[in-house]
């Protein structure tokens, strides 16, 4: 009975720690961008989200989240622009910098939704960014949502001015199971 009763307890902590943590479902995680400029918007994606999501509508300061993409992911729909995106300096040379990675510092509620506030690390340079999100949960399945706004020069993408405009906004659909 004494060995029951720590093992017991060991689980229902197990089992409160975990409360929180969610799995990525990577094959249907939507990581879209766009950019405006002068002739138009260029829509874009990538793919192969990697994170370990801990959230918890009821304990956000013990809520986190750490991600990745491998920038060679890159994708416009039009083949030569990808390969300019992935192979020049000027842009994204995914040979050098190989991944794009956020690592939250906080959670909060923000109005009907959430921020997360962490750092943002694209070809090798980080920048703080906020990350504006709902989540929706159904039993053991959820759905974040978000978006945020970084500037291109922030990240030494592409050159000022051009043809390219200078704001890159990136929408977040993220699909979990417990």
């Amino acid at each position: 009975m004494k060995v029951r009763q720590p093992l017991a307890a060991s689980l229902v902590i197990i089992s409160l720690a975990l409360a929180g943590n969610w799995n990525v479902d990577a094959v249907n995680a939507k990581i879209n961008f766009s950019v405006k400029g002068p002739f138009g918007t260029v829509h874009g994606n990538f793919s192969g989200l990697k994170a370990t999501i801990r959230f918890s509508e009821n304990d956000l300061p013990g809520s986190s989240v750490s991600a990745s993409i491998e920038a060679k992911t890159v994708s416009t729909g039009i083949g030569l622009r990808n390969r300019d995106l992935r192979k020049k300096e000027i842009w994204l040379n995914t040979d050098k910098y190989p991944l794009i990675t956020f690592h939250s510092r906080k959670i909060e509620k923000a109005g009907t939704g959430y921020k997360a506030l962490g750092d943002l690390t694209l070809k090798g340079t980080t920048r703080p960014v906020e990350i504006s999100f709902t989540f929706n949960a159904k039993g053991d399945a959820g759905l974040f949502k978000g978006q945020f706004n970084i500037k291109r020069a922030d990240y030494n993408v592409g050159n000022e001015g051009g043809s390219v405009g200078s704001i890159i906004t990136i929408m977040l659909e993220v699909p979990v199971k417990k």
